[in-house]
C-alpha cells in the first residue's frame, strides 16, 4: 500500500529526522523532494501544491527553528499535513434512527463494487448487523450471481432477479424481503458502466429516489490514478455522495487517488481494500495511514487484525502452556496457524513500528510458514509432545515426509528451542513478583499478539527459520 510514495517518504524525512540544525535550504530541498513524490504517485497537482505550500511554511515557524530537535518537529509537521490531507479523523457509516439503513454502491465496472459490497456486509455481520446484500445490476445478469454466491460466502441474506429488467421493481421487491427477515441494513449493489454517461447517473438517480439511501459510497480503484478524481467529482455532482471506498490499494497503485480525493471533493474515504479475500476491508483512519506511510507503524490496525483472526481462547492457553513450560510442537503449529489468518508477512511488517527499516521486503518469504507447518505436521503425536526425542534419524524421516531437508528442520527444532528458553525466562520474571506477561501488548484482552509470543513463534523478527530472512 502506497509501497513507493511511502519508500520515498522515509527516505527524505530519515535525513532531516537527527538534524540539530534546519536552514531555509534544508527546508526547501526537503519540500522540493517531498512535491516530487507526491507528483510521481499521481497526486493531483493543485492538491500536491497547496500541501507543499501549507508545509513550508509550518517549517519555517519560529517553534521548528528554536526547537531542541528542529529535524524531528519538521518530521511531525509532515505527518500532521498529511493526515490533514487525508481526512484528520475517521468516519463512521449513517444508521438510520428507523432501524433500517440503506447503503448504496457506485462505481465503473471493474473497481470491484460487488465484491466490496460482500466485503462490507461482512464487517456490518461482524459488527452486530443484519445486512441483505441487494443486487440492481439489470444489465450484467452474472454480475447478480455474482453477488448471491458472496452473500453465501460471508453466510449473509442475498435478493436477486436476473430475468427482472427494471431496477425500481428489483429494489421495492428487495426491501420487502429485507424487512420480512428483519435485517437492519440494506446493501445495494447497482450498475456501473465502462465510462460515466448520462443513462447511467438517470438510472442510478432514480433508484436513488425510491430507495432513499441513508449513505451513498462510490468505490474507487485507486490503480486508475487521477481519473479516480474526475470519476468522484461526477458522481457528486449529479448524486451527491457520503463518502468513498478505496479498492486495490494492494496492487501497483501510486496512492496519488487516496491522497487527492478527499481534497478535492470533501467528501471522506470510509473504507479501503486491500486484498481480494473478503476479510481485507478496514475501516480508514487518516492518523493510522499517514503513520503506514511514514513508517511508523500502525499498532492498532496490527491489533484489530489480531482480534479478527485470531482465536482468543486459544491464544490464552497457548500463553498459558508457555508459562508453564509445557509449550511443545503442537502449540507452535497452532501459532502458525493463527498467523496465518493475518495474512502476508509484508503487511504484517509494515504495522510493527521500526520492523520495516530493519527488515527489507525482498528478505520476506510467507512460504517459510507453510514449510514448517509441514514439517511439524510430518511428525508423530509424540514427536510434538516430546520436542526432545528428534534425533537424526527421526529428521531424516521428517524431512522425507514434509518433502523438505534436514538442515530445514533442524531450523524449525532450533527455532522451537529458542521459542521455548525464552517462554521459561518469562516465565521467572512472572514468579518472581513482576507483572510481566500481564502487562505486555498483546496480552490482555487481544490475547492473539500475546499467544505469538510478539511474533515469537518464529525466534523474533529476523531469528533463524523466521519468515524474515
Amino acid at each position: 500500500m502506497f509501497e513507493s510514495l511511502s519508500q520515498k517518504l522515509q527516505n527524505i524525512t530519515s535525513k532531516i529526522r537527527g538534524s540539530a540544525r534546519v536552514t531555509d535550504a534544508d527546508i526547501k530541498a526537503m519540500m522540493k523532494e517531498i512535491r516530487m513524490a507526491l507528483l510521481e504517485a499521481d497526486v493531483n497537482y493543485s492538491v500536491v501544491k497547496e500541501f507543499v505550500a501549507d508545509m513550508s511554511e509550518k517549517c519555517k515557524g519560529a517553534d521548528v527553528m528554536k526547537s531542541l530537535t528542529p529535524g524531528q518537529q519538521i518530521v511531525k509537521i509532515v505527518h500532521e499535513s498529511l493526515v490533514e490531507l487525508l481526512g484528520e479523523t475517521s468516519s463512521k457509516l449513517t444508521v438510520s434512527p428507523s432501524g433500517f439503513t440503506v447503503i448504496m454502491l457506485y462505481g465503473l465496472q471493474g473497481a470491484g463494487k460487488t465484491t466490496t459490497a460482500a466485503k462490507l456486509a461482512n464487517i456490518l455481520k461482524k459488527g452486530g448487523k443484519r445486512p441483505l446484500l441487494l443486487s440492481l445490476d439489470v444489465h450484467r445478469p452474472a454480475a447478480a450471481k455474482q453477488l448471491e454466491v458472496l452473500a453465501q460466502k460471508v453466510e449473509v441474506p442475498s435478493f436477486i432477479m436476473p430475468e427482472e429488467k427494471d431496477p425500481i421493481v428489483i429494489a421495492k421487491a428487495g426491501v420487502e424481503r429485507a424487512k420480512y427477515l428483519l435485517c437492519d441494513t440494506l446493501l445495494v449493489d447497482t450498475a456501473g458502466r465502462m465510462t460515466v454517461d448520462d443513462e447511467m447517473m438517470d438510472e442510478l438517480i432514480k433508484i436513488g429516489d425510491f430507495v432513499k439511501p441513508h449513505e451513498k459510497l462510490l468505490v474507487v480503484d485507486a490503480m486508475i490514478g487521477q481519473e479516480a478524481v474526475a470519476v468522484a467529482q461526477s458522481f457528486e455532482e449529479r448524486i451527491g455522495l457520503d463518502g468513498f471506498i478505496m479498492t486495490k490499494l494492494d496492487g501497483d497503485a501510486r496512492g496519488g487517488a487516496a491522497l487527492s480525493i478527499r481534497k478535492m471533493t470533501g467528501k471522506p474515504i470510509k473504507y479501503i481494500c486491500v486484498g481480494e479475500k473478503i476479510d481485507n476491508i478496514e475501516e480508514f483512519y487518516p492518523n493510522r495511514m499517514a503513520d503506514r506511510i511514514l513508517g511508523m507503524g500502525d499498532v492498532l490496525s496490527l491489533i484489530e487484525k489480531a482480534q479478527q483472526t485470531i482465536d482468543e481462547e486459544e491464544a490464552a492457553k497457548s500463553v498459558e502452556r508457555m508459562l508453564s513450560s509445557t509449550f511443545n510442537m503442537d502449540d507452535l503449529l497452532a501459532q502458525f496457524e493463527q498467523l496465518k489468518k493475518m495474512g502476508s508477512m509484508k503487511d504484517v511488517l509494515g504495522m510493527i513500528p521500526g520492523a520495516k527499516g530493519k527488515i527489507k521486503e525482498e528478505d520476506i518469504d510467507d512460504k517459510v510458514i507453510d514449510i514448517n507447518m509441514a514439517i511439524i505436521r510430518s511428525m508423530t503425536k509424540k514427536e510434538r509432545r516430546v520436542p526432545n526425542i528428534l534425533n537424526a534419524s527421526r529428521r531424516k524421516r521428517i524431512a522425507a515426509g514434509s518433502g523438505t531437508t534436514v538442515q530445514q528442520v533442524n531450523k524449525l527444532v532450533q527455532q522451537y528451542e529458542q521459542t521455548a528458553e525464552m517462554m521459561k525466562k518469562f516465565s521467572k520474571m512472572t514468579k518472581g513478583g513482576k507483572k510481566g506477561f500481564g502487562k505486555f501488548p498483546g496480552m490482555g484482552k487481544m490475547g492473539g499478539l500475546g499467544g505469538l509470543g510478539g511474533l515469537g513463534g518464529f525466534g523474533g523478527l529476523g531469528g533463524k527459520n523466521s519468515p524474515f530472512k
